[in-house]
């Protein structure tokens, strides 16, 4: 089964970082000294790290053993950029399923999760766009999304509540609808300590 291909985007480095320097300048920030003569092209070179999305194949195999209890991949890496301020969320996902006819390849889980951070985003999106993609490739009786971010926009500035993070969920299916089931990968999922 393979993962939709994204647009052709074009990557303009050089505009990018002319465009650092002015807001910089624009700033009061001087980049004249040493040390930030790069910060625009380093700037520039960050963002579209930042903004690269890997492409991958989802890998699924027969469900031979007809497994039927929950499948979940725990504390996944998550980072991306608030699209509002263009800061930095980090944190990590759990994601989880119950198979119908097919199982993933477990590391697909991390590519889908890492496909839909790498741009700029809400937490709300993200967490809903990886359950429904996942419940749309993979036809299972139900998925779940739990993440939990620390975002920077929240933390660094503004009302600066150092500490506190951001949890969202997205349930689609059985883990939606049946009360065990639901509870049962939120049990799975939930923070320990």
């Amino acid at each position: 089964m393979a993962h939709e291909a994204q647009p052709a985007r074009i990557v303009d480095l050089e505009a990018a970082t002319l465009a650092a320097s002015d807001f910089l300048c624009a700033l009061g920030i001087s980049i004249d000294g040493e040390s930030m003569r790069e910060t625009p092209r380093r700037m520039a070179r960050a963002y579209a790290e930042f903004f690269s999305v890997p492409s991958f194949a989802l890998t699924t195999f027969p469900n031979d053993e007809n497994y039927d209890e929950l499948v979940v991949a725990r504390g996944i890496p998550v980072r991306s950029v608030c699209e509002h301020h263009l800061l930095p969320f980090v944190g990590v996902a759990h994601v989880g399923y119950l198979p119908g006819g097919r199982i993933l390849g477990l590391s697909k889980m991390a590519r889908v999760v890492t496909h839909f951070a790498s741009r700029p985003q809400v937490q709300e999106r993200l967490t809903k766009q990886i359950a429904n993609w996942l419940d749309e490739q993979l036809a299972p009786k139900g998925v779940g999304v739990v993440i939990d971010a620390e975002h920077t926009c929240m933390t660094l500035r503004g009302v600066r509540a150092v500490g506190s993070s951001t949890i969202t969920s997205a349930l689609v299916g059985v883990l939606r609808d049946d009360p065990r089931s639901r509870q049962e990968f939120l049990s799975l999922t939930a923070r320990a300590g």
